[in-house]
């Protein structure tokens, strides 16, 4: 059964089927027909007679007709056997569309990336080779203004780097894609935020609890907009965008809750917004 993991690199890719072209051109250089459409098709790689094969999420380019598919799999574990399903995957969609086809393969390990890369004997000169994004691999958007171009990818991001061995670059990126994540539609934004802080590694949490809330980016930026809207309206504004993150990070907010925020002054807000990314839960965010 598929695990958690593997379903949340996919609910990107479906949400965003263009992204495994950005992927394959952006981060892999690898050059790609121009394209007005990215859909996502069935993953039925199947021949008329069994075996059957199902690949994890098939999209295709479209310029009018398809003009390039990609099979996408998510891989979390070194397999062997899928260097005997990996090139009929790839024939059978090319055999299908009638245009190039090719294999992206996005893994959360390098290790497993390094294995996935390898080259495939068919036999006589034939040789397979998937493109592979492992977690090094995988941009680092840690702009916010790229982050709202991008969510998907911005969320990809801190879920490959929100472990690196810099927690505040790792920190830097969670942020830019909590704050693209928070104005999507309502399942979208509670999933996407919740991938988010749970990628962030331990050392990346310590540092974000031990951050001055003076100094802290994105409580900085928060009052920079309340002060340049006015203290009453900057306050309204503060206590919304507070009650969107903590509904984002926990679900629908309680009586009680609401009642809290809307007492909060800026003070009160900072320190809820401090605790917000490492809170477990609702009760650890708001509770000073």
């Amino acid at each position: 059964m598929p695990s958690q993991l593997h379903e949340s690199h996919l609910f990107l890719f479906r949400n965003q089927p263009a992204l495994a072209a950005d992927l394959i051109r952006g981060a892999l250089g690898v050059t790609l027909p121009s394209y007005a459409e990215a859909r996502v098709t069935s993953a039925e790689l199947t021949e008329v007679q069994p075996p059957e094969y199902r690949a994890d999420m098939v999209v295709e380019l479209w310029q009018g007709v398809p003009v390039y598919g990609i099979v996408v799999e998510v891989q979390l574990g070194a397999d062997d056997r899928k260097h005997f399903a990996w090139p009929a995957y790839v024939a059978n969609l090319r055999a299908r569309l009638k245009c190039p086809v090719s294999l992206l393969v996005v893994t959360a390990d390098d290790a497993v990336a390094r294995w996935a890369a390898r080259s495939m004997h068919i036999d006589g000169l034939n040789r397979f080779t998937p493109y592979v994004l492992g977690p090094s691999a995988v941009p680092q958007v840690a702009e916010e203004a790229d982050a709202r171009e991008n969510p998907e990818l911005a969320v990809l991001s801190a879920m490959a780097h929100g472990r690196d061995s810099d927690p505040q670059r790792a920190i830097k990126i969670a942020l830019a894609a909590h704050k693209a994540s928070v104005g999507l539609d309502g399942d979208r934004s509670k999933i996407y935020c919740d991938l988010i802080i749970s990628s962030l590694g331990e050392a990346a949490r310590h540092a974000l609890k031990s951050m001055d809330a003076r100094t802290y980016v994105y409580q900085s930026e928060l009052a920079r907009d309340c002060i340049a809207q006015g203290l009453a309206e900057g306050l309204a504004h503060a206590r919304a965008l507070i009650s969107r993150q903590l509904t984002c990070r926990f679900g629908s907010l309680d009586a009680q809750t609401q009642a809290l925020i809307q007492r909060a002054s800026f003070a009160d807000l900072d320190a809820i917004g401090e605790r917000l990314l490492t809170a477990q839960t609702l009760q650890d965010a708001t509770s000073s």
